[in-house]
């Protein structure tokens, strides 16, 4: 644990995030919606959508203790009456902002396949570009993981909505309205399991990524 290694896993995290929230408020503008343009959040400024808890000092704390990384940002804001396709059109707001995560995290391992950081031995974290391409991966596929578990407010309730029967929707609303607290007190209370449901996850997607890249 060093200075360089906070560095580029605080300069990960706002990246990430950033084009995670900013994907979420595009696709909400494209079937129609411009709730988030209206509120100044259809933009690839990050100060617009990190959050100070969630972006930065869960996921910071999380790299200091040696734990998989995941958090989230400001959700961005969008009216599901507004958005094409009903339900489906608000389950294409919500999965698009963790399958960037997902894309950027796949992109940058080919990119350590290319470079040589990763061989079939797995990743070469010696070099600063090990060490960059490493947190690319684990820190994008730590934020798809989390933001796909299907717990309000996150990205995965949202595709729940859109097969639930009305009485469970009913429920996930009442517990979304405790948004981002409700999410801080699950992680406070099942850090361990969740860690654990995540590092197992992006362990099956990182062999998944060998696997398609032949390494």
């Amino acid at each position: 644990m060093n200075v360089e290694y906070i560095a580029i896993v605080l300069a990960v995290l706002v990246l990430s995030m950033t084009l995670h929230e900013a994907m979420h408020a595009f696709m909400g503008y494209f079937l129609g919606d411009d709730t988030a343009r209206l509120q100044g959040r259809l933009t690839l400024n990050p100060l617009k959508h990190i959050d100070p808890v969630m972006t930065v000092l869960l996921p910071l704390g999380l790299a200091v203790l040696g734990l998989p990384i995941f958090g989230g940002a400001k959700p961005v804001p969008f009216d599901p009456d507004r958005v094409r396709y009903g339900d489906w059109g608000s389950a294409l707001v919500a999965l698009v902002g963790p399958l960037t995560n997902l894309i950027i995290a796949f992109v940058a391992f080919g990119v350590g396949v290319i470079t040589g950081v990763i061989t079939s031995g797995g990743l070469i974290e010696q070099s600063w570009a090990g060490l960059l391409v490493g947190t690319m991966v684990s820190v994008n596929l730590g934020f798809f993981v989390f933001n796909m578990l299907p717990l309000p407010p996150l990205d995965g309730s949202r595709v729940l909505y859109a097969v639930a029967p009305e009485p469970v929707r009913r429920g996930m609303e009442l517990i979304e309205q405790y948004g981002i607290m409700l999410v801080l007190l699950v992680v406070m209370i099942g850090a361990p399991v969740i860690g654990q449901v995540i590092y197992t996850c992006i362990n099956a997607i990182i062999s998944l990524f060998m696997t398609i890249y032949g390494v």
